[in-house]
């Protein structure tokens, strides 16, 4: 397709020739108006005019009789611009004035007629005239009329004025539309070379802008937005990727050994019964790493949205802390919790005492005596829930070696991150990214704080607008 081809097709340059199009029978409609006004005007002042003539011409007859109607007709015939007069008897001949030649039949009109005449001393053309007849005592008959030519040119000038502002608004407007499009299908060219970049395989590329903050500027800030969180996506999934064969690579091993075992050496019943146990708990660990996986999928696709109810989110955070303390007297550690009345959520009960154990559960790992060297009295682990502004905070504290790299606390929230190298502790480096994505869910965050020394989980989830407690509801057990 040509250049021109382009331009044309342009929906900017059909826009503007749109325009031109309604401007210009706008200026047409406004002209014709100005036209038909003055024409009015003008033909009020030619009656006005001619009433005026023939109330001064009667009176003077009926002054003086015939001979004072022809002086004062002579008088004003010889004056410059002056009228159209011609006093004629009952049957037409002709006695003074300054008209040689009228219509036929225009003597026996009354009002105002539009008649054509030439004038004593004309070239033999004849001119268009409105005229009216008044019929004296005696049966003369009285002609004053007036000249049609400023009409005539008054409409002239504006038919000139029209053409004129039609043909400027067409030159205008076509220059300004091609300029207009022309402009604009650059970015969109570019926006286009852009696009087929990033179709292309380079997700880095973005589309440009040209900072004038206009709708195309807007659109296309927006796709830009969106192709950062497809890069950020693909990132993802690609590290997703790397982590799941590097994550499962140790434990399909193990469960492919494990059975190895059980075939070659396995030589009693209850040595057979030990390494199906063995290979049963490896395949849950197994199957407990799918179903976080496909959780947090679910959560950050948004597909997980039913269930959702007013519940005070320290009920929650009781229950939790009850279960956990089992656990918490083995790793010789206290769990404190405090809390208060009224912090509602509304959101869904399941998916946030999950979360709210994924982090109980995350602390006990990792900040209890036995996995810190932190003494016993100090390695309390604290679970608040709390009121802030808008939302409601629940806090899991603990005093172990904490993360000490801001970078990292951030980098720990991703999929199967996990900064013990070494990976001797159990788990799968999917906790705190659960515990994210239900946050997220619920258009509220889990921040990771420095806890000086160990670390602050905070996971914020907006207050119910309705501050009614619920019902109290069973404890809830979670899987870990």
């Amino acid at each position: 397709m040509t250049a021109l081809g382009k331009l044309l097709r342009t929906t900017v340059f059909k826009l503007s020739l749109a325009y031109l199009v309604i401007f210009a029978i706008g200026c047409g409609l406004l002209l014709a108006r100005v036209g038909f006004t003055a024409r009015f005007f003008i033909d009020e002042q030619i009656s006005g005019t001619i009433d005026a003539e023939i109330n001064g011409l009667s009176d003077a007859y009926s002054q003086g009789g015939i001979r004072r109607l022809v002086d004062a007709v002579e008088r004003r015939s010889r004056q410059p611009g002056s009228s159209l007069y011609l006093v004629t008897t009952y049957a037409g001949e002709s006695i003074v004035g300054n008209v040689t030649e009228i219509s036929p039949g225009a003597l026996d009109g009354r009002g105002g007629e539009e008649i054509t005449y030439q004038r004593v001393g004309g070239e033999g053309t004849k001119r268009p005239a409105v005229a009216r007849v008044y019929v004296l005592p005696g049966g003369f008959r009285l002609l004053v009329g007036r000249d049609l030519e400023e009409r005539e040119a008054l409409r002239a000038a504006l038919l000139r004025a029209l053409v004129a502002s039609l043909v400027w608004l067409t030159v205008i407007g076509v220059i300004g539309g091609a300029f207009v499009a022309i402009r604009v299908l650059r970015r969109v060219d570019a926006m286009n070379e852009s696009a087929r970049t990033i179709m292309e395989g380079d997700l880095s590329r973005r589309l440009p802008l040209a900072g004038t903050g206009d709708e195309l500027d807007r659109l296309a800030g927006n796709l830009n937005a969106m192709l950062d969180r497809i890069a950020e996506l693909m990132t993802g999934l690609r590290e997703v990727s790397d982590n799941i064969a590097h994550d499962l690579k140790t434990p399909l091993t193990r469960l492919r050994n494990r059975a190895d075992e059980a075939l070659r050496i396995s030589a009693t019943d209850d040595d057979r019964k030990a390494s199906l146990e063995k290979i049963i708990a490896e395949s849950d660990g197994l199957i407990r790493t799918f179903d976080a996986l496909l959780m947090i999928a679910r959560l950050e696709a948004g597909s997980i949205t039913d269930g959702a109810t007013d519940f005070d989110i320290d009920t929650i955070a009781t229950d939790l802390v009850e279960l956990y303390e089992p656990s918490a007297e083995e790793h010789e550690t206290p769990l404190v919790h405090e809390g208060g009345p009224g912090l509602v959520v509304h959101a869904n009960r399941e998916l946030v005492a999950r979360a709210l154990a994924n982090l109980i559960d995350n602390a006990l790992k990792y900040g209890a005596p036995k996995s810190c060297e932190a003494p016993a009295g100090d390695a309390a682990i604290q679970v608040r829930a709390r009121r802030v502004g808008d939302m409601i905070e629940v806090e899991v504290a603990d005093r172990g070696p904490g993360i000490a790299d801001a970078a990292d606390r951030a980098r720990v929230l991703d999929r199967f991150v996990r900064l013990e190298t070494s990976r001797s502790a159990p788990g799968s480096g999917l906790g705190l990214s659960l515990a994210s994505a239900v946050a997220r869910l619920h258009k509220g965050s889990l921040r990771l704080e420095d806890n000086a020394p160990g670390l602050r989980a905070i996971l914020s989830i907006p207050a119910a607008r309705v501050l009614a407690l619920p019902a109290p509801a069973p404890a809830i057990a979670v899987s870990s």
